[in-house]
């Protein structure tokens, strides 16, 4: 995508072919900086302080951790240690678990003096991968906006609302919510994105408002909750968020205060699409309530604010009355009975167990 007329991908192997560059989303908003791994903890630190984040991109950054450690060693030992670090990192993002089994079953096969290659091989393979998705999930996604825009007047913008960043910083390129919002802008569709803040940890208000901004696709920033008051006054017309693990019945895991939008779009009869990639499907799983697994983060997410002051300083405050307890479940789930359609690159699915099973049967057979 795009930073100031400059494409980026947010993951990718650095000149010296030694090391991987990634896009630093820990400095987001008030800087763009670039950080190198060089190892596999490297790769493990970045995916658990959220450097990268967003269940395409930890995949991504797990294979190449993977890589990064065959190339110190090779070994069966080595391989086995890496897979179970990484995957150690986020227990929601089923991404994670994807890759990391992926480059096991690969990579054992492979001759140690062989692996590293072939491990730095297949985590490009993933990235390219990756991208080849979410380019199908936007054209998908973009029919859909350009049918509601079909019913607005000439140049009147149609109005999405998002949540959390599902956006090409979630991913290695385009996005999954945002892919269709990216290619209907560029190709010409009036569109306005309503962005949730997303508290905590304010991915929307510092990630999703960064990017757009700097696409240049027209973009109001909102509270959690002013979603339903937008909703009930008309003027969201569709709501596509991102989804980091998704049942095999449709069941959606998400950024926490996904489920209450998705409850106010049914209140307000406006549709519901979750954006998805194949990989994120978990076939293990039929009751997301019940058996995703929900990270409980650290609760300074909540208690604690990073703001940058009118002066231009940067500083970490504390916002919840001292001595009060905090909890701070990082997901939610959104049962599939309140999604419209789930954006996948095989096309829009309804979000029960047939249509899924019938666009990725491969996926069904493996997970047998």
């Amino acid at each position: 995508m795009n930073v100031d007329g400059k494409k980026y991908r947010t993951i990718w192997l650095a000149k010296d072919g030694e090391s991987v560059e990634i896009i630093d989303q820990t400095k987001f908003p008030y800087a763009f900086e670039i950080a190198k791994l060089r190892t596999m903890e490297d790769a493990a630190h970045a995916i658990r302080v959220m450097q990268v984040r967003g269940a395409p991109l930890i995949g991504a950054t797990a294979a190449y951790g993977v890589a990064l450690a065959m190339r110190a060693d090779s070994s069966d030992e080595a391989l086995h240690h890496a897979c179970s670090a990484l995957l150690e990192t986020r227990p929601t993002a089923v991404n994670l678990h994807w890759a990391l089994d992926r480059a096991r079953k690969v990579l054992i096969q492979v001759e140690p003096a062989l692996r590293a290659t072939a491990a730095f091989t297949l985590a490009n393979d993933i990235c390219d991968e990756d991208i080849g998705i979410n380019m199908a999930i936007g054209m998908h996604g973009m029919e859909l906006i350009a049918a509601i825009s079909e019913t607005k007047r000439k140049g009147e913008p149609v109005n999405i609302l998002t949540h959390c960043n599902a956006g090409w910083l979630a991913t290695v390129d385009w996005g999954t919510a945002t892919a269709p919002v990216y290619m209907s802008h560029d190709g010409g569709i009036p569109v306005h994105v309503w962005v949730d803040e997303t508290r905590p940890r304010n991915q929307g208000a510092f990630l999703t408002a960064w990017e757009l901004g700097h696409h240049g696709v027209p973009h109001t920033v909102i509270v959690d909750n002013a979603g339903g008051h937008l909703m009930q006054h008309g003027e969201v017309d569709i709501v596509i968020t991102g989804t980091d693990r998704t049942t095999a019945t449709g069941d959606v895991c998400n950024k926490i205060g996904t489920y209450l939008k998705a409850l106010a779009a049914r209140d307000n009869n406006v549709p519901f699409y979750v954006a998805l990639p194949s990989p994120t499907i978990d076939f293990s799983l039929s009751d997301g309530v019940r058996e995703v697994p929900i990270e409980e983060r650290d609760g300074k997410e909540v208690s604690q604010m990073t703001g940058r002051t009118d002066r231009g300083d940067i500083h970490t405050i504390n916002i919840v009355a001292e001595g009060s307890p905090v909890a701070n479940p990082a997901f939610d789930v959104t049962p599939a009975r309140l999604v419209t359609g789930l954006i996948t690159e095989r096309g829009v699915l309804e979000p029960n167990r047939q249509s899924i099973a019938g666009a990725f049967p491969e996926r069904v057979k493996m997970s047998a």
